[in-house]
């Protein structure tokens, strides 16, 4: 079932601002700070979260969690558990056309928080103390190896809102957070791949936010 633009509770100007795309995403998490599901793409995502900041108060920053599908292959690739983003690109624009239009990028790649205080790559068999990865952004759900491969060759993860959220925050001067879990490999088998195991992303989600906040968790 579709996920409707929701907050559900309150925005803390004294505590982050969770977003997460789909409900099944956000089902398990418990963390007890403010939540604001967006709904899939970059549309409902964009809508959703400048719709709440535009309201006020704005929250002491913003805390983007859920699902990516990883863009390689095998142990060597370290994309496996959980890893905080350090640069998100929109992969499904037409860049190179409107650099030669208008003679800059309408949006470029997005730097963001990629501290290294130990959450990259948290969970089994995951990379930890691996650098920040890079994530491709679109309205798309990639299900098929050619586009796969295409984007691994700039980006390492690959999801429909992290972008327009990162672009969000940016516009409204929050800061801002990409934590992204693997939950397919972006492949033919994505879309049974993230059915069959979401509810168990949103349970990995869910520890990693406890032993990130302690005491604000398991709501």
């Amino acid at each position: 079932m579709l996920t409707s633009p929701e907050l559900l509770a309150p925005v803390d100007p004294g505590a982050p601002l969770l977003v997460v795309a789909t409900r099944e995403e956000a089902e398990h998490l418990g963390a007890d700070v403010p939540v604001l599901l967006t709904g899939i793409g970059r549309i409902n995502a964009t809508a959703a979260l400048a719709e709440t900041l535009a309201r006020g108060p704005l929250p002491a920053s913003i805390l983007n969690v859920g699902t990516a599908g990883s863009l390689h292959d095998g142990p060597a690739s370290g994309l496996h558990g959980v890893h905080r983003i350090s640069r998100v690109l929109l992969h499904d624009f037409s860049h190179s056309a409107v650099r030669r239009l208008a003679g800059a990028d309408a949006y470029p790649p997005i730097d963001v928080d990629a501290r290294d205080d130990g959450v990259r790559g948290e969970g089994p068999s995951s990379s930890e103390g691996a650098p920040g990865k890079v994530l491709a952004t679109g309205d798309l759900f990639v299900e098929d190896s050619a586009t796969r491969a295409r984007l691994a060759e700039t980006a390492d993860l690959v999801d429909m809102e992290g972008y327009a959220i990162a672009w969000v925050a940016r516009r409204f001067g929050v800061p801002v957070e990409l934590i992204k879990l693997v939950s397919d490999p972006a492949d033919e088998s994505a879309g049974e791949l993230w059915t069959e195991g979401v509810a168990e992303c949103s349970r990995v989600l869910g520890e990693h936010l406890g032993r990130r906040f302690g005491g604000r968790a398991g709501r």
